[in-house]
């Protein structure tokens, strides 16, 4: 069924509202969208008789959104960021085949992007756009395409695949492994450990995993691998890396195993869809194209 034309505005009427509501001035916005005041003024009440609802409060020469006006500029800039979103994969390519993922900083960063000429390589009509998260979101409200992150296969609405289980490492730096020279996993409890927010219960579990004392395991917080792998690098302290992520580092010597007592983490890393995609042909190509890669790195280090 069609929407009556007076929940439909049109797209002039709306950008108007929009940047009036973000700047909180009719002087600004005139000025951002290359229009004259009274113009934008004129948009903003066509758009409040359309709705027959008034957006702003006027107060002398400034305005002020209403209630209803704050929540109806937040639903207007996500639709005019989807519009804009989607005008912008149709130019990039115009035949389609975008995929838009989401994915963790530095899975993203140290893992995939390396990989992704192959992909691309593979299918050069698909456009590949990438955007970082650090947690999971709703993808009813987030123009997302597929999504990795590290879980349990838990993501309500969207349909999971999973690609790996993960394995972390106490990594540090040589320096300060010659210095504290450790030979039991009760040694690391001597040096500065570092921990993700993420998972700030990593180092309780490997300790009691491993028989040492897991109480009051306290040291420097960081929110991504990528910032807590060069912190290690830089001989602060002893951190649970997971290995895949820190090969480069292991390889060259920038970073060593402190000890070499791996532990399983509990979640793995999947790919998450929404159940209306799952046929979406990129989306397919990426998750064959992802398995091949993943069982390649595998049988690499069997």
């Amino acid at each position: 069924m069609l929407t009556p034309r007076r929940f439909l505005p049109p797209i002039a009427h709306l950008q108007a509202f929009e940047a009036a509501a973000r700047t909180s001035s009719i002087t600004t916005a005139a000025r951002e969208l290359n229009l004259t005041q009274s113009a934008v003024s004129r948009q903003i009440k066509a758009l409040e008789d359309l709705l027959e609802v008034e957006l702003f409060y006027r107060e002398r020469q400034t305005i002020r959104l209403t209630p209803g006006g704050e929540a109806y500029a937040r639903e207007v800039r996500d639709a005019l960021k989807k519009i804009s979103t989607a005008s912008l994969n149709l130019r990039a390519n115009p035949f389609g085949g975008t995929l838009n993922l989401a994915v963790l900083p530095t899975f993203g960063a140290r893992w995939l992007a390396p990989r992704l000429p192959s992909f691309l390589a593979q299918h050069p009509g698909t456009t590949l756009n990438l955007v970082t998260r650090l947690t999971a979101f709703d993808f009813r409200l987030e123009a997302m395409d597929a999504a990795i992150y590290h879980g349990t296969g838990d993501w309500p609405g969207a349909q999971t695949h999973r690609l790996r289980d993960e394995y972390v490492v106490p990594a540090c730096s040589p320096a300060l492994l010659e210095r504290y020279r450790f030979e039991a996993p009760a040694d690391l409890r001597k040096a500065p450990l570092l921990h993700i927010t993420t998972r700030p219960d990593a180092w309780e579990r490997w300790l009691r995993l491993h028989g040492a004392p897991a109480e009051q395991v306290q040291g420097m917080l960081f929110d991504q691998f990528s910032t807590l792998a060069q912190v290690a690098r830089a001989g602060l302290g002893v951190a649970l890396l997971p290995a895949f992520l820190i090969e480069e580092e292991l390889r060259t010597g920038q970073l060593v195993r402190a000890l070499d007592l791996p532990m399983q983490t509990a979640e793995a890393y999947y790919l998450a869809w929404p159940e209306d995609r799952a046929d979406h042909p990129p989306l397919t190509a990426f998750r064959d194209w992802i398995d091949a890669e993943i069982s390649a790195d595998a049988n690499s280090h069997n």
